[in-house]
């Protein structure tokens, strides 16, 4: 009997290989990948599904122009099982749109445009619909209204298979509401009062949306106010066309199948920002087809040689109306009513590019002192360590926190130079917010952005600014500090030294008390000043070695123009003498 071990496995045909064949909608491989969307670890699932629902309703409500009140419930139902429930005053879904918005993936209004937008993808939503079908079997329960008709309830399930999504059981209802309800179930995830739990989720998000009222309410029944400290909705941001310098050839054969102009030279003067008439007649000169042929007969090659034109000619740089930063204003309100520091200094520096075509903005705030920094349990009882506070487009960013641009850019700083000998156990509280129409996200979870030059650049040089600023204010408080306890050691000793001076002057021992503590004040005031300047000096700014360079430029200059010596002057009048004879 032969060793079945020996047995060669028979070579299969195509034919075979072809009957396995089979395609699959992305709702099943994201239901098998459910960490590409962040939903892995307990605590971080559960607070991956509050930001999914409260990002959407910030998104709709600004886009309708209303002022945001969102409210959200976390009950526990049993064990690694909570009942999840958020209600915003936003515009609403309609019938025929309620099932694409939050069961079907990769559908949405966002990902198509260039604007800036909390979600990208359109998978948030409908992820977590999902995920609770996955987890419970149980549909999502859903209330509707618009403000015309009555509101309708429905419950919501997908269908893997054809990411579609299946309504059960849709009716009006009598009751006077606008907005969105959503109430899913959810097993395997926890709840806790963590800095990357729901709670600080939704403290940062009122940090960063000032103008957005949110209720919370925990599973204890607990009860937490973030109250608005804006009265109003911040202009939205509008939609512009793609940079050339950001174009690729696939993008470019992709948008002439679809546009209404009628040549080349149409096509790119009016899909493409800053495609002006300059700039237009230089590409033409780079290219060896004709521009005026209708755009939908561009072939790969000729798509080819414009991105190459588009890399020689120097356009204006792209368009920032799609860009809406918080404000410098509304995060020094939202802060001091949230951290309450000591000292808060808050900058939003000038919009820049990234990759080549990409509008961003960096926003950045340092807060020190009051009730800034992480408390934290230590060795001798609760201490205060730095608090960084991430953002992409005023969205939190509360894990994969050692993979983020921003992370770097912060360790990347000797926060020594302001006078913060160690910046991980210090009271402050860094706050930085990225925002662009593309945010360079590490993965489908957006938790992280991809560390771009350009991006950490931009964020160390606008640390660097208002790091300076603190500095200035944490040496002076220093120096106050070591002021009021050399004073305290000198007075200690005057009774003594007015009395050794009594018995040898026999001036008052009140005049002679008078005279000392004039002394000490004087002279502590002198080491004071003495010390600022040597601060001062030692921060300088960020042009400060040109500012180094300027004077000895001038001093050059000066020498240039000195005034003759005498000798030079008698040599100059014989030599005009001579001229004259």
């Amino acid at each position: 009997m032969a060793d079945k071990k020996n047995i060669e496995p028979a070579i299969v045909g195509a034919e075979q290989l072809a009957k396995e064949f089979k395609e699959h909608s992305v709702a099943e491989f994201f239901k098998k990948n459910k960490q590409m969307l962040g939903l892995y670890g307990k605590v971080r699932t559960l607070t991956t599904v509050i930001h999914e629902y409260v990002t959407n309703s910030l998104d709709a409500c600004e886009e309708a122009n209303i002022l945001p009140e969102i409210e959200v419930k976390i009950e526990e139902l049993g064990t690694e099982y909570y009942e999840i429930t958020a209600k915003d005053n936003g515009p609403g879904l309609t019938k025929e749109t309620v099932g694409k918005a939050l069961g079907q993936l990769l559908a949405g209004t966002k990902f198509h445009r260039m604007i800036q937008s909390r979600g990208q993808q359109g998978i948030g939503s409908a992820g977590c619909t999902m995920l609770s079908q996955s987890t419970t079997g149980k549909p999502t329960k859903i209330i509707t209204g618009t403000g015309k008709g009555k509101p309708i309830s429905l419950e919501l399930t997908i269908d893997p298979k054809h990411n579609a999504p299946k309504i059960a059981n849709l009716k009006e209802i009598d009751k006077n509401f606008r907005g969105l309800a959503v109430r899913a179930k959810f097993k395997g995830v926890l709840y806790r009062d963590s800095e990357q739990g729901p709670l600080e989720y939704l403290r940062r998000t009122a940090i960063a949306n000032p103008h957005a009222q949110i209720k919370f309410t925990d599973p204890t029944g607990q009860k937490f106010l973030f109250k608005k400290s804006a009265a109003k909705v911040p202009k939205p941001p509008i939609a512009v066309r793609p940079h050339p310098k950001g174009a690729t050839v696939d993008e470019m054969v992709s948008l002439s199948k679809y546009t209404s102009a009628r040549s080349v030279n149409s096509f790119l003067r009016n899909d493409f920002d800053r495609m002006g008439q300059k700039s237009l007649e230089a590409v033409t000169k780079k290219v060896s087809f004709d521009m005026k042929k209708d755009p939908k007969q561009l072939r790969w090659d000729e798509a080819e040689e414009i991105v190459k034109a588009f890399k020689e000619v120097d356009f204006i740089a792209p368009s920032s109306d799609a860009l809406r930063p918080i404000g410098e204003e509304r995060i020094t309100k939202s802060l001091q009513n949230i951290v309450d520091p000591e000292f808060l200094h808050v900058m939003t520096r000038k919009p820049q590019v990234y990759k080549g075509g990409f509008p961003f903005q960096v926003e950045v705030a340092i807060a020190y002192g009051g009730k800034s920094g992480r408390t934290v349990a230590g060795p001798t009882g609760q201490e205060k360590r730095l608090e960084v506070m991430r953002f992409a487009n005023r969205s939190p960013l509360l894990f994969d926190t050692g993979n983020c641009a921003i992370t770097k850019a912060v360790h990347s700083i000797d926060w020594k130079r302001y006078d913060i000998k160690d910046i991980d156990h210090a009271p402050v509280t860094v706050l930085i917010n990225f925002i662009s129409v593309y945010i360079p996200y590490t993965g489908a979870g957006k938790q992280a952005i991809a560390d771009e030059d350009e991006v950490i650049e931009e964020i160390r040089l606008a640390l660097m600014q208002t790091g300076r600023k603190a500095g200035r204010y944490i040496s002076g408080k220093r120096r106050e500090a070591e002021r009021l306890m050399k004073r305290e050691i000198f007075y200690k000793y005057i009774p003594e030294i007015v009395g050794a001076l009594n018995q040898i002057t026999n001036d008052s021992k009140e005049t002679l008390d008078k005279k000392l503590r004039k002394m000490v004040l004087t002279k502590l005031k002198l080491d004071d000043a003495k010390e600022a300047e040597e601060e001062e000096a030692k921060n300088g700014n960020e042009n400060g070695k040109a500012k180094e360079e300027k004077p000895k430029k001038e001093e050059k200059s000066k020498k240039e123009v000195k005034k003759p010596t005498k000798e030079k002057k008698k040599v100059k009048g014989e030599k005009n003498a001579k001229a004259k004879k």
